[in-house]
């Protein structure tokens, strides 16, 4: 599909598969999570700009490469975005973090906030958006219409699951922003799960239902 990106690495759809697993524990779920989080952190950076600092080894002087600009910011829906967040953060220590609190009411299908907290001068600042699943998409559109709102125009959305209804929705509403995803499952079941999917990933990462 045309503005997404499928990371098939094969380290990720490895622990993917795994996180699929109904048998897979809580503690593993998660340990696993902030794994292929930071896999997946490299390959929606991998194109950021690059300028060049004058360093001193411990043999020479050296123009060596640098990342340019401001700092990014990652940005989670919570609750289950912090599962992905926390991996990246472990690879990208220096990037600011947003929060966004937006559920999916289980009877209407539709995004309700809750919370909002973003640094200042995101319009500056390239911001990817995570949350595990893109199954509706109603949770991801909001959450960028807010950033949006506050002045973000560089936006990336990175989940590890997408369904293809939610990336119809996704696309109508935010032609703008690239999403980066792990796999393009099936279809959303009459619940609007993905199938196969994995389930509830914040139920799983957490241990609640």
């Amino acid at each position: 599909m045309d503005g997404v990106t499928v990371i098939g690495h094969p380290l990720v759809q490895h622990k993917l598969t795994i996180m699929r697993k109904k048998e897979t524990s809580t503690a593993g779920f998660r340990r696993l999570l902030k794994e292929i989080s930071t896999l997946l952190c490299y390959e929606v950076t991998r194109d950021l700009e690059l300028t060049t600092e004058r360093i001193e080894t411990p043999l020479v002087e050296t123009d060596a490469p640098v990342l340019e600009g401001k700092k990014l910011v990652f940005a989670s829906i919570l609750r289950a975005g912090n599962g992905l967040l926390e991996g990246m953060l472990e690879l990208v220590p220096s990037a600011r973090v947003a929060h966004i609190g937006v559920y999916r009411d289980h009877e209407t299908l539709r995004a309700v906030e809750y919370f909002f907290k973003a640094p200042d001068n995101i319009n500056e600042r390239l911001v990817i958006v995570v949350d595990p699943m893109l199954a509706t998409g109603n949770s991801a559109i909001a959450a960028i219409e807010k950033l949006k709102e506050r002045g973000a125009r560089n936006i990336r959305f990175l989940c590890l699951l997408a369904a293809p209804e939610g990336i119809r929705n996704f696309q109508g509403a935010h032609p703008d922003v690239p999403i980066f995803t792990a796999s393009i499952d099936s279809h959303l079941n009459e619940k609007g799960y993905i199938v196969p999917g994995l389930g509830d990933a914040g139920d799983r990462m957490y241990g609640t239902k």
